[in-house]
Protein backbone atom coordinates (compact mmCIF):
# COMPACT_ATOMS: atom_id res chain seq x y z
CA UNK A 1 0.00 0.00 0.00
CA UNK A 2 1.03 4.03 -0.98
CA UNK A 3 1.36 5.97 2.02
CA UNK A 4 -1.26 7.93 2.44
CA UNK A 5 -1.19 11.73 1.89
CA UNK A 6 -0.93 13.72 5.29
CA UNK A 7 -0.45 17.28 4.55
CA UNK A 8 -3.03 19.59 2.20
CA UNK A 9 -1.63 22.61 1.17
CA UNK A 10 -4.24 25.45 -0.34
CA UNK A 11 -2.09 28.35 -1.87
CA UNK A 12 -5.50 31.54 -2.14
CA UNK A 13 -8.75 31.56 -0.14
CA UNK A 14 -11.56 33.68 -1.60
CA UNK A 15 -14.37 31.49 -2.92
CA UNK A 16 -12.29 28.67 -4.30
CA UNK A 17 -9.86 28.32 -1.68
CA UNK A 18 -12.26 28.31 1.09
CA UNK A 19 -14.78 25.82 -0.95
CA UNK A 20 -11.82 23.57 -1.00
CA UNK A 21 -10.88 24.03 2.10
CA UNK A 22 -14.06 22.98 3.85
CA UNK A 23 -15.03 20.24 1.28
CA UNK A 24 -11.46 18.68 2.30
CA UNK A 25 -12.29 19.57 6.19
CA UNK A 26 -15.47 17.41 5.82
CA UNK A 27 -13.54 14.72 3.80
CA UNK A 28 -10.70 14.43 6.52
CA UNK A 29 -12.96 13.71 9.65
CA UNK A 30 -11.35 10.76 11.25
CA UNK A 31 -8.45 10.66 9.22
CA UNK A 32 -5.05 11.78 9.89
CA UNK A 33 -4.66 14.47 7.55
CA UNK A 34 -3.90 18.48 8.05
CA UNK A 35 -5.40 21.01 6.15
CA UNK A 36 -3.56 24.49 6.07
CA UNK A 37 -4.26 27.37 3.70
CA UNK A 38 -2.30 30.08 3.10
CA UNK A 39 -3.90 33.59 1.97
CA UNK A 40 -2.70 36.99 2.28
CA UNK A 41 -5.19 40.14 3.42
CA UNK A 42 -2.67 41.89 1.57
CA UNK A 43 -4.07 40.90 -1.89
CA UNK A 44 -7.73 40.87 -2.99
CA UNK A 45 -9.92 38.15 -4.69
CA UNK A 46 -11.48 38.71 -7.79
CA UNK A 47 -14.95 38.34 -5.55
CA UNK A 48 -17.46 40.14 -8.26
CA UNK A 49 -19.27 36.13 -9.08
CA UNK A 50 -22.27 36.75 -7.30
CA UNK A 51 -24.77 34.16 -9.00
CA UNK A 52 -24.53 30.23 -9.05
CA UNK A 53 -26.36 27.58 -10.38
CA UNK A 54 -28.33 25.23 -8.32
CA UNK A 55 -25.56 22.72 -7.56
CA UNK A 56 -24.41 25.29 -4.72
CA UNK A 57 -27.55 23.94 -2.94
CA UNK A 58 -26.17 20.62 -2.39
CA UNK A 59 -22.77 22.24 -2.11
CA UNK A 60 -23.95 23.85 1.30
CA UNK A 61 -26.17 20.83 2.25
CA UNK A 62 -23.68 18.09 1.53
CA UNK A 63 -21.27 19.98 4.06
CA UNK A 64 -24.53 20.04 6.56
CA UNK A 65 -24.51 23.83 6.22
CA UNK A 66 -28.44 25.11 7.13
CA UNK A 67 -29.87 26.81 4.27
CA UNK A 68 -31.42 29.76 6.29
CA UNK A 69 -28.02 30.13 7.95
CA UNK A 70 -25.71 30.98 5.20
CA UNK A 71 -28.68 32.41 2.97
CA UNK A 72 -28.91 34.99 6.29
CA UNK A 73 -25.03 35.26 6.62
CA UNK A 74 -24.15 35.87 2.61
CA UNK A 75 -27.29 38.39 2.32
CA UNK A 76 -28.28 35.98 -0.57
CA UNK A 77 -31.62 36.24 -2.20
CA UNK A 78 -32.80 33.89 -4.61
CA UNK A 79 -32.47 32.66 -8.09
CA UNK A 80 -35.03 30.99 -10.69
CA UNK A 81 -32.61 31.06 -13.48
CA UNK A 82 -31.75 34.23 -15.93
CA UNK A 83 -33.65 36.96 -17.63
CA UNK A 84 -32.05 37.61 -21.09
CA UNK A 85 -32.36 40.93 -22.72
CA UNK A 86 -31.43 42.22 -26.39
CA UNK A 87 -29.67 38.56 -26.70
CA UNK A 88 -31.79 37.93 -30.17
CA UNK A 89 -33.02 41.43 -30.98
CA UNK A 90 -33.26 44.99 -29.78
CA UNK A 91 -36.80 44.84 -27.67
CA UNK A 92 -36.84 40.96 -26.89
CA UNK A 93 -36.16 38.69 -23.77
CA UNK A 94 -36.49 35.31 -23.14
CA UNK A 95 -35.98 33.46 -19.62
CA UNK A 96 -33.56 30.52 -19.22
CA UNK A 97 -35.33 28.27 -15.79
CA UNK A 98 -33.72 25.90 -13.75
CA UNK A 99 -36.66 23.93 -15.22
CA UNK A 100 -37.41 20.98 -16.99
CA UNK A 101 -40.72 22.37 -19.52
CA UNK A 102 -44.09 20.68 -19.53
CA UNK A 103 -43.83 16.30 -18.77
CA UNK A 104 -42.57 13.44 -21.05
CA UNK A 105 -45.54 11.16 -22.43
CA UNK A 106 -44.72 8.20 -23.64
CA UNK A 107 -41.03 8.34 -23.23
CA UNK A 108 -41.42 11.27 -25.81
CA UNK A 109 -40.00 15.10 -24.66
CA UNK A 110 -42.64 17.72 -24.17
CA UNK A 111 -40.96 20.08 -26.93
CA UNK A 112 -42.05 17.25 -29.66
CA UNK A 113 -45.28 17.27 -28.87
CA UNK A 114 -45.19 21.62 -28.78
CA UNK A 115 -43.78 21.23 -32.02
CA UNK A 116 -46.09 18.99 -33.80
CA UNK A 117 -48.84 21.44 -32.74
CA UNK A 118 -46.98 24.18 -34.42
CA UNK A 119 -49.64 26.58 -33.29
CA UNK A 120 -47.86 30.07 -31.72
CA UNK A 121 -50.49 30.81 -28.94
CA UNK A 122 -48.50 28.40 -26.73
CA UNK A 123 -45.34 29.82 -25.83
CA UNK A 124 -42.50 27.37 -24.42
CA UNK A 125 -41.60 29.27 -21.24
CA UNK A 126 -45.67 28.90 -20.28
CA UNK A 127 -44.68 25.43 -19.66
CA UNK A 128 -41.75 26.27 -17.16
CA UNK A 129 -43.32 26.82 -13.33
CA UNK A 130 -40.24 28.78 -11.88
CA UNK A 131 -40.67 30.70 -15.39
CA UNK A 132 -44.04 31.85 -14.45
CA UNK A 133 -42.93 32.66 -10.76
CA UNK A 134 -40.26 34.75 -12.07
CA UNK A 135 -42.71 36.29 -14.90
CA UNK A 136 -44.79 37.53 -11.35
CA UNK A 137 -41.76 38.46 -9.24
CA UNK A 138 -42.49 35.43 -6.82
CA UNK A 139 -40.75 32.41 -5.58
CA UNK A 140 -41.81 29.08 -3.87
CA UNK A 141 -39.04 25.92 -2.85
CA UNK A 142 -40.02 23.06 -5.51
CA UNK A 143 -42.59 20.70 -3.66
CA UNK A 144 -42.77 17.38 -5.96
CA UNK A 145 -45.31 15.10 -6.21
CA UNK A 146 -46.79 12.17 -8.32
CA UNK A 147 -49.86 14.60 -8.70
CA UNK A 148 -47.78 17.76 -9.75
CA UNK A 149 -44.56 16.65 -10.94
CA UNK A 150 -44.01 20.42 -12.85
CA UNK A 151 -43.46 21.35 -9.36
CA UNK A 152 -40.13 19.61 -9.38
CA UNK A 153 -37.63 22.66 -10.72
CA UNK A 154 -34.15 23.79 -9.20
CA UNK A 155 -33.29 27.57 -7.63
CA UNK A 156 -29.82 29.05 -6.92
CA UNK A 157 -28.94 32.09 -4.81
CA UNK A 158 -27.52 35.55 -5.82
CA UNK A 159 -24.71 35.92 -2.64
CA UNK A 160 -22.10 38.42 -1.69
CA UNK A 161 -19.09 35.99 -2.70
CA UNK A 162 -17.05 37.61 0.04
CA UNK A 163 -19.31 37.17 2.79
CA UNK A 164 -19.16 33.71 1.34
CA UNK A 165 -15.72 33.13 1.59
CA UNK A 166 -15.76 34.59 4.98
CA UNK A 167 -18.77 32.05 6.30
CA UNK A 168 -16.93 29.15 4.86
CA UNK A 169 -13.92 29.95 6.08
CA UNK A 170 -15.25 29.98 10.07
CA UNK A 171 -16.46 27.08 9.08
CA UNK A 172 -13.12 24.91 7.66
CA UNK A 173 -11.21 26.62 10.88
CA UNK A 174 -13.85 25.13 13.65
CA UNK A 175 -12.99 21.54 11.36
CA UNK A 176 -9.11 22.53 11.85
CA UNK A 177 -8.14 23.61 9.01
CA UNK A 178 -5.11 25.96 9.48
CA UNK A 179 -5.04 29.38 7.97
CA UNK A 180 -1.91 31.63 7.94
CA UNK A 181 -1.62 35.33 6.57
CA UNK A 182 1.21 34.81 4.23
CA UNK A 183 2.68 35.58 0.99
CA UNK A 184 3.89 33.08 -0.81
CA UNK A 185 7.71 34.42 -1.85
CA UNK A 186 9.12 31.09 -3.53
CA UNK A 187 7.91 27.73 -4.80
CA UNK A 188 10.26 24.96 -3.96
CA UNK A 189 10.02 21.61 -6.17
CA UNK A 190 11.90 18.13 -6.11
CA UNK A 191 15.23 17.88 -8.18
CA UNK A 192 14.07 14.33 -9.00
CA UNK A 193 10.31 14.26 -10.24
CA UNK A 194 9.57 18.42 -10.27
CA UNK A 195 6.83 17.53 -8.08
CA UNK A 196 6.23 20.64 -5.33
CA UNK A 197 8.08 20.02 -2.05
CA UNK A 198 6.99 23.49 0.15
CA UNK A 199 6.51 26.46 -0.17
CA UNK A 200 8.71 29.66 1.11
CA UNK A 201 6.69 32.64 2.25
CA UNK A 202 7.44 35.92 2.88
CA UNK A 203 7.30 35.78 7.02
CA UNK A 204 10.35 33.34 6.42
CA UNK A 205 8.30 30.22 7.11
CA UNK A 206 8.63 27.00 4.68
CA UNK A 207 5.29 25.19 4.33
CA UNK A 208 5.62 21.61 3.05
CA UNK A 209 3.45 19.46 1.80
CA UNK A 210 2.28 16.06 -0.40
CA UNK A 211 -0.45 17.48 -2.17
CA UNK A 212 -0.69 21.29 -2.73
CA UNK A 213 -4.24 22.78 -4.24
CA UNK A 214 -3.38 25.80 -6.34
CA UNK A 215 -6.15 28.66 -5.92
CA UNK A 216 -4.21 31.61 -6.54
CA UNK A 217 -6.41 33.05 -9.52
CA UNK A 218 -5.65 34.11 -12.80
CA UNK A 219 -1.81 34.06 -12.34
CA UNK A 220 -1.38 30.28 -11.46
CA UNK A 221 1.33 30.89 -9.10
CA UNK A 222 1.03 27.02 -8.54
CA UNK A 223 0.15 25.18 -11.59
CA UNK A 224 1.66 27.71 -14.63
CA UNK A 225 4.25 30.23 -12.61
CA UNK A 226 5.82 26.46 -10.79
CA UNK A 227 4.90 23.79 -12.83
CA UNK A 228 4.51 25.15 -16.44
CA UNK A 229 1.72 23.39 -17.32
CA UNK A 230 0.13 25.57 -20.16
CA UNK A 231 -2.68 27.58 -21.25
CA UNK A 232 -5.31 26.79 -24.09
CA UNK A 233 -6.59 30.29 -25.50
CA UNK A 234 -10.57 30.19 -26.17
CA UNK A 235 -10.62 33.78 -27.17
CA UNK A 236 -11.18 33.15 -31.16
CA UNK A 237 -14.61 31.54 -30.16
CA UNK A 238 -14.92 33.91 -27.16
CA UNK A 239 -14.68 37.67 -28.23
CA UNK A 240 -14.80 39.05 -24.60
CA UNK A 241 -11.69 39.87 -23.07
CA UNK A 242 -12.30 42.44 -20.23
CA UNK A 243 -14.89 43.29 -17.53
CA UNK A 244 -15.75 46.01 -15.01
CA UNK A 245 -17.54 45.53 -12.20
CA UNK A 246 -19.90 47.97 -9.18
CA UNK A 247 -21.69 48.01 -6.93
CA UNK A 248 -25.10 49.97 -6.01
CA UNK A 249 -28.10 50.78 -3.54
CA UNK A 250 -31.07 48.42 -4.35
CA UNK A 251 -34.07 50.11 -6.38
CA UNK A 252 -37.17 48.63 -5.50
CA UNK A 253 -37.16 44.87 -4.18
CA UNK A 254 -34.65 42.30 -5.62
CA UNK A 255 -36.04 40.05 -8.67
CA UNK A 256 -35.62 36.38 -8.33
CA UNK A 257 -33.42 36.20 -11.38
CA UNK A 258 -29.87 37.26 -12.76
CA UNK A 259 -30.40 39.88 -15.73
CA UNK A 260 -28.16 39.91 -18.40
CA UNK A 261 -28.24 42.44 -21.03
CA UNK A 262 -26.57 42.54 -24.16
CA UNK A 263 -25.06 45.90 -25.64
CA UNK A 264 -23.37 46.36 -28.19
CA UNK A 265 -20.20 45.29 -27.56
CA UNK A 266 -20.93 43.15 -25.00
CA UNK A 267 -23.26 42.56 -21.73
CA UNK A 268 -24.33 44.15 -18.91
CA UNK A 269 -25.21 42.03 -15.28
CA UNK A 270 -27.67 42.92 -12.56
CA UNK A 271 -27.71 40.66 -9.62
CA UNK A 272 -30.17 42.04 -6.69
CA UNK A 273 -28.61 40.84 -3.55
CA UNK A 274 -30.51 41.41 -0.21
CA UNK A 275 -28.90 44.88 0.40
CA UNK A 276 -27.12 46.08 -3.06
CA UNK A 277 -27.42 45.40 -6.58
CA UNK A 278 -24.09 44.18 -8.31
CA UNK A 279 -23.39 45.31 -11.80
CA UNK A 280 -20.74 44.54 -14.19
CA UNK A 281 -20.34 44.87 -17.57
CA UNK A 282 -18.19 42.00 -19.76
CA UNK A 283 -16.64 43.33 -23.36
CA UNK A 284 -14.19 42.91 -26.24
CA UNK A 285 -11.73 45.15 -25.82
CA UNK A 286 -10.99 45.07 -29.94
CA UNK A 287 -14.52 46.48 -30.43
CA UNK A 288 -14.27 49.39 -27.50
CA UNK A 289 -12.47 50.88 -25.39
CA UNK A 290 -11.85 50.91 -21.40
CA UNK A 291 -13.45 54.33 -21.21
CA UNK A 292 -16.11 53.97 -23.47
CA UNK A 293 -17.10 50.83 -21.53
CA UNK A 294 -17.09 52.00 -18.32
CA UNK A 295 -19.28 54.75 -19.75
CA UNK A 296 -21.67 51.88 -20.73
CA UNK A 297 -21.87 50.36 -17.79
CA UNK A 298 -22.24 54.10 -15.28
CA UNK A 299 -25.22 54.92 -17.69
CA UNK A 300 -27.28 52.16 -17.26
CA UNK A 301 -27.12 51.36 -13.58
CA UNK A 302 -30.12 52.09 -11.32
CA UNK A 303 -29.10 53.79 -7.68
CA UNK A 304 -26.37 55.03 -6.19
CA UNK A 305 -22.82 53.68 -6.60
CA UNK A 306 -21.51 52.46 -3.22
CA UNK A 307 -17.77 51.35 -4.52
CA UNK A 308 -15.37 52.12 -7.17
CA UNK A 309 -15.60 50.36 -10.32
CA UNK A 310 -13.14 47.79 -10.79
CA UNK A 311 -11.27 46.39 -13.95
CA UNK A 312 -10.81 42.77 -15.04
CA UNK A 313 -8.71 41.71 -17.93
CA UNK A 314 -9.10 37.81 -18.28
CA UNK A 315 -8.26 35.27 -21.22
CA UNK A 316 -11.41 33.03 -22.13
CA UNK A 317 -10.06 29.34 -21.71
CA UNK A 318 -8.48 26.65 -20.06
CA UNK A 319 -5.38 25.42 -18.20
CA UNK A 320 -3.68 21.98 -20.33
CA UNK A 321 -3.98 19.98 -16.74
CA UNK A 322 -6.09 21.17 -13.73
CA UNK A 323 -3.84 18.25 -12.14
CA UNK A 324 -0.51 18.66 -12.59
CA UNK A 325 2.04 16.03 -10.72
CA UNK A 326 1.08 16.66 -6.79
CA UNK A 327 -1.10 20.13 -7.69
CA UNK A 328 -4.47 20.62 -8.33
CA UNK A 329 -5.86 24.06 -10.07
CA UNK A 330 -9.38 24.95 -8.43
CA UNK A 331 -10.87 28.30 -9.81
CA UNK A 332 -9.20 30.41 -12.04
CA UNK A 333 -6.13 29.17 -11.92
CA UNK A 334 -7.67 26.35 -13.58
CA UNK A 335 -9.17 28.29 -16.38
CA UNK A 336 -11.95 30.74 -17.13
CA UNK A 337 -15.18 31.14 -19.18
CA UNK A 338 -17.12 34.45 -18.62
CA UNK A 339 -19.80 34.33 -16.12
CA UNK A 340 -22.66 34.42 -19.04
CA UNK A 341 -24.33 31.57 -17.15
CA UNK A 342 -22.87 31.74 -13.55
CA UNK A 343 -20.98 28.77 -14.02
CA UNK A 344 -17.90 29.70 -12.42
CA UNK A 345 -18.63 28.62 -8.69
CA UNK A 346 -20.05 25.66 -10.13
CA UNK A 347 -16.65 24.79 -11.98
CA UNK A 348 -14.81 24.93 -8.12
CA UNK A 349 -17.22 22.66 -7.15
CA UNK A 350 -17.07 20.19 -10.14
CA UNK A 351 -13.35 20.30 -9.29
CA UNK A 352 -13.48 19.89 -6.31
CA UNK A 353 -15.83 16.84 -6.52
CA UNK A 354 -13.71 15.30 -9.31
CA UNK A 355 -10.52 15.74 -6.37
CA UNK A 356 -12.49 13.78 -3.95
CA UNK A 357 -13.53 10.88 -5.87
CA UNK A 358 -10.12 9.85 -7.11
CA UNK A 359 -8.13 11.45 -4.24
CA UNK A 360 -4.48 10.15 -4.16
CA UNK A 361 -2.48 8.62 -2.17
CA UNK A 362 1.45 9.51 -2.13
CA UNK A 363 1.97 7.54 -5.47
CA UNK A 364 0.31 10.12 -7.26
CA UNK A 365 -1.12 7.50 -9.97
CA UNK A 366 -1.18 9.16 -13.47
CA UNK A 367 -4.11 6.68 -14.75
CA UNK A 368 -6.38 8.89 -11.72
CA UNK A 369 -4.48 11.81 -12.78
CA UNK A 370 -5.25 11.67 -16.35
CA UNK A 371 -8.99 10.62 -16.11
CA UNK A 372 -9.56 13.69 -13.73
CA UNK A 373 -7.93 15.92 -16.57
CA UNK A 374 -10.24 14.43 -18.81
CA UNK A 375 -13.45 14.97 -17.14
CA UNK A 376 -12.44 18.54 -16.49
CA UNK A 377 -11.53 19.56 -20.20
CA UNK A 378 -14.59 18.01 -21.52
CA UNK A 379 -17.17 19.81 -18.98
CA UNK A 380 -14.94 23.05 -20.03
CA UNK A 381 -15.79 22.00 -23.22
CA UNK A 382 -19.52 21.57 -22.92
CA UNK A 383 -19.73 25.00 -20.76
CA UNK A 384 -17.37 26.84 -23.58
CA UNK A 385 -19.82 25.61 -26.10
CA UNK A 386 -23.27 26.72 -24.65
CA UNK A 387 -21.93 29.91 -23.87
CA UNK A 388 -20.40 30.23 -27.78
CA UNK A 389 -24.30 29.74 -28.93
CA UNK A 390 -25.41 32.68 -27.21
CA UNK A 391 -23.27 35.30 -29.54
CA UNK A 392 -23.11 32.84 -32.56
CA UNK A 393 -27.57 32.44 -32.55
CA UNK A 394 -27.97 35.79 -32.61
CA UNK A 395 -29.63 38.16 -35.12
CA UNK A 396 -28.62 41.72 -34.19
CA UNK A 397 -26.54 42.98 -36.59
CA UNK A 398 -26.08 46.58 -35.04
CA UNK A 399 -22.35 46.38 -34.54
CA UNK A 400 -19.24 44.63 -35.99
CA UNK A 401 -19.16 42.74 -32.66
CA UNK A 402 -22.26 40.94 -33.45
CA UNK A 403 -21.68 40.55 -36.67
CA UNK A 404 -18.27 39.31 -36.01
CA UNK A 405 -19.99 36.59 -33.58
CA UNK A 406 -22.19 35.50 -35.95
CA UNK A 407 -19.58 34.97 -38.83
CA UNK A 408 -17.18 33.04 -37.15
CA UNK A 409 -16.27 29.23 -36.85
CA UNK A 410 -17.37 27.41 -33.99
CA UNK A 411 -16.38 24.04 -32.52
CA UNK A 412 -17.46 20.93 -34.73
CA UNK A 413 -19.06 19.53 -31.18
CA UNK A 414 -21.03 22.46 -31.43
CA UNK A 415 -21.77 22.29 -34.90
CA UNK A 416 -23.34 19.03 -34.27
CA UNK A 417 -24.98 19.35 -31.56
CA UNK A 418 -27.29 22.05 -33.29
CA UNK A 419 -27.40 20.17 -36.49
CA UNK A 420 -28.97 17.51 -35.20
CA UNK A 421 -31.41 19.51 -33.04
CA UNK A 422 -32.75 21.67 -36.70
CA UNK A 423 -32.81 18.02 -37.66
CA UNK A 424 -34.87 16.23 -35.53
CA UNK A 425 -35.26 18.23 -32.07
CA UNK A 426 -33.10 15.72 -30.67
CA UNK A 427 -30.85 17.00 -27.62
CA UNK A 428 -27.51 15.43 -26.94
CA UNK A 429 -26.66 14.94 -23.37
CA UNK A 430 -22.91 14.53 -23.07
CA UNK A 431 -21.01 13.35 -20.28
CA UNK A 432 -19.77 16.16 -17.59
CA UNK A 433 -22.56 17.90 -19.04
CA UNK A 434 -23.01 21.13 -16.60
CA UNK A 435 -26.40 22.35 -18.96
CA UNK A 436 -29.67 19.92 -18.94
CA UNK A 437 -31.39 19.18 -21.97
CA UNK A 438 -33.57 22.12 -21.16
CA UNK A 439 -31.21 24.61 -21.26
CA UNK A 440 -30.44 23.95 -24.37
CA UNK A 441 -33.63 23.50 -25.77
CA UNK A 442 -34.29 27.41 -24.15
CA UNK A 443 -31.48 28.85 -26.44
CA UNK A 444 -32.41 26.91 -29.44
CA UNK A 445 -36.20 28.07 -28.75
CA UNK A 446 -34.98 31.61 -28.01
CA UNK A 447 -32.99 32.05 -30.83
CA UNK A 448 -35.19 30.81 -33.47
CA UNK A 449 -33.46 27.44 -34.01
CA UNK A 450 -36.24 25.00 -34.61
CA UNK A 451 -36.53 21.31 -36.17
CA UNK A 452 -37.51 20.25 -39.18
CA UNK A 453 -39.11 17.26 -37.78
CA UNK A 454 -40.52 15.94 -34.60
CA UNK A 455 -40.79 12.30 -32.79
CA UNK A 456 -42.65 10.35 -34.92
CA UNK A 457 -44.21 8.71 -31.67
CA UNK A 458 -46.29 11.93 -31.07
CA UNK A 459 -48.13 11.18 -33.80
CA UNK A 460 -49.96 8.23 -32.05
CA UNK A 461 -51.78 11.15 -29.56
CA UNK A 462 -54.54 12.93 -31.47
CA UNK A 463 -53.79 16.41 -31.93
CA UNK A 464 -56.92 17.88 -29.98
CA UNK A 465 -55.58 15.32 -26.93
CA UNK A 466 -52.64 17.12 -26.94
CA UNK A 467 -54.00 20.70 -27.10
CA UNK A 468 -56.71 20.12 -24.94
CA UNK A 469 -53.91 18.97 -22.20
CA UNK A 470 -51.28 21.11 -22.36
CA UNK A 471 -53.93 24.02 -21.88
CA UNK A 472 -54.47 22.46 -18.88
CA UNK A 473 -51.25 22.12 -17.64
CA UNK A 474 -50.83 26.00 -18.78
CA UNK A 475 -53.76 27.15 -16.87
CA UNK A 476 -52.10 24.84 -13.93
CA UNK A 477 -49.22 26.63 -13.78
CA UNK A 478 -50.05 30.15 -14.22
CA UNK A 479 -52.54 29.22 -11.29
CA UNK A 480 -49.60 27.91 -8.71
CA UNK A 481 -47.81 30.53 -9.70
CA UNK A 482 -50.17 33.45 -8.61
CA UNK A 483 -50.53 31.91 -5.16
CA UNK A 484 -46.95 31.76 -4.54
CA UNK A 485 -45.34 34.48 -2.07
CA UNK A 486 -43.21 37.48 -3.78
CA UNK A 487 -40.03 37.23 -3.74
CA UNK A 488 -39.06 39.76 -1.00
CA UNK A 489 -42.09 38.43 0.92
CA UNK A 490 -40.64 35.28 0.90
CA UNK A 491 -37.09 36.31 2.02
CA UNK A 492 -39.02 38.71 4.66
CA UNK A 493 -40.72 35.69 5.87
CA UNK A 494 -38.08 32.83 6.12
CA UNK A 495 -34.72 33.87 6.06
CA UNK A 496 -34.05 37.79 5.93
CA UNK A 497 -30.78 38.88 6.84
CA UNK A 498 -29.79 41.27 9.76
CA UNK A 499 -28.46 44.35 7.40
CA UNK A 500 -26.53 47.33 9.12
Amino acid sequence: MSEAIKQIVIVGGGTAGWMSAASLAKYAEGKSLNITLIESSTIGTVGVGEATIPNIVNFNRNLGIDEVEVIKATQATFKLGIQFENWQNIGEQFFHPFSDYGMQVNGVDFHHYLNALNDTSFKLGDFSFPNILAKHGKFAQPHPTPSSPLADYQYAYHFDAGLYANFLANFSMKLGVNRIDAFVKKVNKDENNEFIKSITLDNGKTIEGDLFIDCSGFKGLLIEEALETGYEDWSHWLICDKAMAVQTELVGEPTPFTRSIAKENGWQWRIPLQHRMGNGYIYSSEYQSDQDAEQVLLSSIEGKTINNVRKFDFKPGRRKKMWNKNCVAVGLSSGFLEPLESTSISLIQSAIAKLLTFFPDKSFNQADINEVNRLHNTEMEHVRDFLILHYKASSRNDSKFWLHCQKMPIPETLTHKMELFKSRGHIIQHECESFEPASWLTMYNAFGISPKRHDPRVNAVATNVIQDNISKMRASIESAAKQALSHQAFIDKHCKANIE
